[in-house]
């Protein structure tokens, strides 16, 4: 880990913060800032423009995606949700999952390993 990136999250550190202010949207993207990372899990922040998102994949850990603001769809084995600002959704390891914002969204994305 470099220098910056201690020193960014150090200083995110011991202080109350409105966590959809950690990342901005840019245009065409998807912008993601790593918050934590452990042994144990990572917590991740995204800003997601309208009609980006992350293909199907999977992941070998239990996720929590907490949507912060805006509108996104995530499908789980095929089958589509639709999220809200507030709203959240579990995902368990090993299925596959995608991420598409139907409008742009934040969201915290926690990841819980055994």
């Amino acid at each position: 880990m470099s220098d910056a990136d201690r020193s960014s999250r150090a200083d995110l550190r011991t202080r109350p913060m409105a966590m959809a202010d950690l990342v901005e949207y840019q245009a065409g993207s998807v912008v993601s800032r790593r918050l934590l990372k452990h042994r144990s899990g990572t917590m991740t922040v995204f800003a997601f423009d309208r009609g980006q998102g992350l293909s199907e994949h999977t992941a070998p850990f239990e996720a929590v995606v907490h949507v912060l603001e805006g509108e996104a769809e995530i499908t789980l084995c095929g089958s589509p949700f639709r999220l809200n600002g507030g709203e959240m959704i579990l995902i368990p390891a090993d299925v596959a999952h995608a991420v598409r914002a139907v409008e742009r969204f934040k969201m915290v994305l926690t990841l819980a390993r055994d």
